[in-house]
């Protein structure tokens, strides 16, 4: 009896890795597919908030639907705690458009499948990366470098690009047929839409460009401005809060986060520890945290903008409830209505 093939993928639930799991599923491949929770995850923060177009719908993980879907266990890795400090904030081949790391970050993911696949005896590594895809990440040269610096070597197989590539050893081997794989290149993903249909793939995400918060200018820019006014002294926290609300920065020590709506505000109530809070009782109102040592004026400039953002904009004159500390009091404020000032504090 012939030896049982074992394989690792990653596994995102986005349509190229479902697809590159599905063409090892069709060549006899017994397939584990590995979720890395990095915590800059745009559908982590989704689930978190709510679904707040259709409440009675929740969002959900893509990975385990995908697994679901394909009968394929998953394994949700949380890698958190290293990927903040060895990732995100030391990139040997930088960033990308944003704040993404995405070469280091693929790195950094397929060492740990390494490990895995060594120490459960699985005989290679695949993923759904295409080859000219992403222009930082899937040229042909950080493709190579990636293989190279994860380990892995001609175990990692690229199956809807694999003919245009070396060939890998699985193939080499006989553990899975080149001319079943596939020479898929480009940006565009019409060939992996007409591959979904035949391979019987039909719930899957509309491509949107990823799933990381790091590539998004907004959240690139609030990360930034953290680096230069915080150092890297950083916790996954800090992170998490970056994901959520208008950030505005008073002065280089005080920084404002003010929530957009119920969700967000339910959210900020978890990182109150350390901070002060400032809100309306008389009106629907954001809830606004304030970061560092806070002066009488920061105090009022926090009041009127959280005013500004509550349901009494349009009044003259607005009770903003305030908490500092072991302190609490009321201040009086006509709500900010300075476009140019607001946008000068904005980050």
């Amino acid at each position: 009896m012939s030896e049982q093939i074992r394989a690792l993928g990653l596994l995102s639930g986005g349509l190229d890795s479902t697809l590159a799991a599905r063409i090892m599923q069709e060549q006899g491949v017994e397939v584990l597919g590995l979720h890395f929770s990095t915590g800059f995850c745009l559908a982590d923060r989704h689930r978190m908030l709510g679904n707040r177009s259709n409440p009675d719908k929740p969002y959900r993980n893509e990975a385990l639907r995908a697994g679901a879907d394909l009968s394929v266990p998953i394994e949700i890795i949380d890698i958190k705690d290293e990927y903040l400090p060895q990732v995100v904030l030391n990139p040997k081949y930088g960033y990308g458009a944003g704040m993404n790391p995405c070469i280091d970050c693929r790195i950094f993911m397929l060492q740990k499948t390494k490990q895995i696949m060594e120490e459960r005896g699985y005989h290679f590594v695949f993923t759904g990366e295409v080859l000219g895809q992403r222009p930082m990440s899937q040229r042909r040269p950080p493709l190579n470098d990636v293989a190279e610096e994860s380990g892995l070597g001609r175990l990692l197989l690229r199956p809807l690009s694999a003919r245009l590539l070396e060939e890998s050893i699985p193939e080499e081997r006989g553990w899975v047929d080149r001319g079943r794989l596939y020479d898929i290149s480009g940006r565009s993903r019409k060939r992996q839409m007409e591959l979904a249909d035949e391979l019987g793939i039909i719930d899957y995400p509309q491509p949107a460009g990823g799933c990381c918060f790091l590539p998004d200018e907004n959240y690139a820019r609030k990360l930034k401005d953290f680096l230069a006014h915080r150092g890297t002294d950083v916790t996954p926290d800090d992170m998490m809060l970056l994901k959520v609300g208008r950030h505005f920065r008073l002065s280089g020590e005080v920084k404002l986060v003010v929530g957009r709506d119920e969700g967000e505000n339910a959210y900020l109530h978890r990182f109150t520890d350390g901070r002060a809070q400032v809100w309306v009782d008389e009106f629907p109102s954001p809830l606004t945290l304030v970061e560092g040592e806070v002066t009488a004026a920061d105090l009022e400039t926090a009041c009127r903008i959280t005013a500004r953002y509550s349901d009494g904009r349009n009044e003259p004159s607005v009770p903003v409830r305030w908490k500092v500390g072991g302190d609490e009091g009321q201040l009086s404020v006509a709500p900010l209505q300075d476009d140019s000032e607001l946008e000068e504090m904005r980050i």
